[in-house]
């Protein structure tokens, strides 16, 4: 609506406008589907560049054994395959565990498994771009010097919290799913020339004799360690939301992933068995193992052609996987943050590239700092501790979520379940949560830094939740969000406003109204001395003829009154620089009222509750009392679209999620009260 009342003219109405700002607030590889090539890229990804990184680490712990080791551990990858693609076909939001975890138990239990996955995203970074400076070594061997992989690793990091920021498109997810299967033929190389070149038979039938004899805890931590790689499931499990893909593609991406781990884990492993001094390992075979194990290859023409394949791949891989954990970070903070777990401000979105960027730096500066120290095995531990605990949680959640949701649609649902108290089992995840849960309970008992600071860091998070959600008066265990739209400032041209009158009616459509109005507001400021946008929020109480303007209202409706004020002061300073004030006014008509408060307060623009067209009589949200089927204004809203003195901007919610809305919400008792 126009000044005075009149009709805009313009060709693109205000609220297609907004409606289309919606699509801004995800990142740019969000605003299409993604199909299982993305998919495959991102969990596979993480899967390759681990035994980069832990092969030597595993190989340290397990001597002999380091072959079952992997070949467990890739049992153990199944189980988990099967719960997160179950999961996340169930709910696809993002979060992965923390998304079953919501609606299996509560709010509390689903921060505490974001909280340890994003624990194990930003160590995960750290990793990659540790390893990745050493796979470097190959080309120039002056990078063994501990202060320039150091800078390598940091550079790194810096790169892809760059890259994440601009924002990660669909084009490049599948970019990196065909590296990933570069990469896959390489590691299929590796082992089959090792096969031909140095596979042991002894490796094969007598493994100890060849490696040594572990001890049972080094055993048990070594399969933490090569387990916890597959943290990447929840990463490709955040991407739920936008997956394009049916049964038959969750199906074959089960199968490509377990194809996967098989050539990755045991194959590399058997080979490194018979090519490493698997009790001996320096520091090099433990920072890069496999480029240790090419090396091994007779004759030397074959190794050294085979390393800068394998050092070039790795590299590659690697930091594909820390650009992948970054985005799995930067989406899990910034579904943390609308779900009101943590600071909405640690989700804020960038202003024009709708990325989390207060995210995304932050966890490039701790990663940076991570890598500074060069202790490969004190973060491999620390991030055994995340997973272990993450998955925990998640097979759990959707052993519930059988019996809490029966008969929710399922586009995958795993094999193997059994019947119980009416409900169904899935024996997978009940044994994936046995063995997670003991894992996890191995990692604090055998790895003092784990045990340390792992447990620190979960503590500090659930006190940071309780504290943040009591002060904010929010339930500790029931879901709270704020929208999307409020942790970014959105670009809307032709439509901004520094001054907003906005009537509340006490009803769900004022977050909306609230939202809109927030959207709209003139967020930029030219100096640190103009004050922001503001919005006053406006509550009519509509006096009967039959007591006089100054009468007392009753308690129970001025607490009304107040609670809903207070609930869209809370929405509208969602909104960057934006200040939202409160007054209550009484009147003996609402659109009166609020024509009145628009002149006197010189406001620009008015943002009103309106009426969906309907064919059918209905009263009106805002004090119309029906008329003819052709109405499409009540009342209330048609006073103030004629006589307002400034734009009137309307806003209804879609169709589907209109409720009916009480007739008159504001509205005083009739009868007299005592008092002024």
């Amino acid at each position: 609506m126009s000044q005075g009342g009149a009709r805009d003219q313009r060709p693109r109405p205000v609220m297609d406008r907004l409606d289309a700002l919606g699509a801004r607030m995800e990142p740019p590889a969000l605003r299409r589907g993604v199909g299982s090539p993305a998919l495959f890229g991102v969990v596979q990804g993480l899967i390759a560049a681990s035994i980069y990184f832990s092969l030597g680490l595993v190989a340290q712990r397990a001597l002999g054994l380091t072959a079952l080791t992997y070949l467990l551990a890739g049992v153990f990858f199944v189980l988990c395959v099967m719960t997160y693609v179950e999961g996340a076909s169930l709910h696809q939001e993002r979060g992965g565990a923390t998304v079953f975890a919501r609606y299996a138990f509560n709010e509390l239990w689903s921060f505490v498994a974001g909280w340890a996955v994003l624990l194990d995203a930003l160590i995960l970074i750290a990793i990659t771009a540790f390893t990745a400076s050493n796979y470097l070594g190959v080309f120039w061997g002056g990078l063994d010097d501990g202060v320039v992989d150091t800078l390598i690793a940091v550079a790194v990091i810096a790169y892809v919290a760059a890259v994440q920021v601009v924002g990660p498109t669909a084009r490049r997810l599948e970019r990196i799913g065909l590296l990933v299967v570069a990469d896959l033929v390489v590691q299929t190389l590796v082992v089959a020339l090792g096969v031909v070149l140095v596979l042991d038979a002894e490796s094969l039938t007598s493994p100890m004799e060849m490696g040594g004899t572990p001890e049972l805890g080094d055993v048990v931590f070594a399969f933490t360690l090569a387990a916890g790689a597959f943290i990447g499931l929840d990463a490709s499990s955040g991407l739920s939301g936008e997956v394009a893909i049916g049964r038959r593609g969750l199906r074959r991406l089960v199968t490509a992933r377990t194809a996967g781990i098989i050539v990755s884990y045991v194959g590399i492993a058997l080979i490194a068995l018979s090519a490493l001094p698997v009790g001996t390992l320096g520091r090099d075979e433990v920072e890069a193992p496999v480029l240790a194990v090419v090396s091994a290859y007779e004759p030397g023409w074959v190794g050294d052609g085979l390393g800068y394949a394998v050092g070039t791949s790795a590299f590659v891989v690697l930091v594909a996987a820390c650009s992948a954990a970054m985005l799995g970070l930067s989406r899990l903070t910034f579904s943390l943050a609308t779900n009101r777990q943590i600071p909405s401000a640690l989700g804020r979105l960038h202003p024009r590239r709708s990325t989390p960027v207060v995210a995304i730096v932050s966890a490039a500066l701790l990663a940076g700092a991570l890598v500074v120290p060069g202790d490969l095995e004190f973060l491999a531990g620390l991030y055994a501790f995340g997973a272990m605990l993450a998955f925990t949680l998640a097979h759990a959640s959707v052993c519930v979520l059988r019996f809490r949701e029966p008969d929710r649609p399922r586009p995958y649902r795993m094999p193997f379940n059994l019947r119980l108290r009416g409900g169904s089992l899935p024996l997978p995840a009940a044994l994936g949560a046995v063995v997670s849960f003991a894992a996890w309970v191995s990692v604090i008992v055998l790895h003092d830094g784990a045990r340390l600071l792992g447990l620190l860091w979960m503590a500090g998070g659930v006190v940071l939740y309780v504290v943040y959600r009591s002060s904010e008066s929010k339930p500790i265990f029931r879901r709270v969000t704020i929208p999307r739209e409020a942790l970014a400032r959105p670009e809307v041209p032709d439509v901004e406003y520094g001054s907003i009158l906005v009537p509340i009616l006490g009803a769900e459509l004022d977050v909306d109204i609230m939202q809109t109005a927030g959207r709209l507001a003139r967020a930029e400021r030219t100096d640190d001395n103009t004050d922001g946008p503001e919005i006053d929020a406006l509550w009519v109480f509509e006096m009967p003829m039959s007591v006089p303007l100054t009468a007392r209202v009753p308690d129970e409706q001025l607490k009304r009154a107040r609670a809903a004020l207070a609930k869209a002061k809370r929405v509208g300073e969602e909104y960057d620089r934006v200040k939202v004030s409160t007054a209550i006014v009484r009147a003996r008509r609402t659109g009166e009222a609020i024509v009145t408060e628009a002149r006197r307060r010189g406001v620009e623009a008015i943002v009103l509750a309106a009426e969906e067209p309907s064919r059918v009589r209905g009263g009106a949200l805002l004090g119309g009392r029906g008329g003819p089927l052709d109405s499409f204004l009540g009342d209330v809203t048609k006073y103030v679209v004629e006589h307002a003195p400034c734009r009137v901007i309307l806003t209804a919610p879609p169709a589907r999620e209109r409720t009916p809305a009480p007739p008159r919400p504001n509205q005083a008792p009739a009868a007299p009260a005592q008092g002024a």
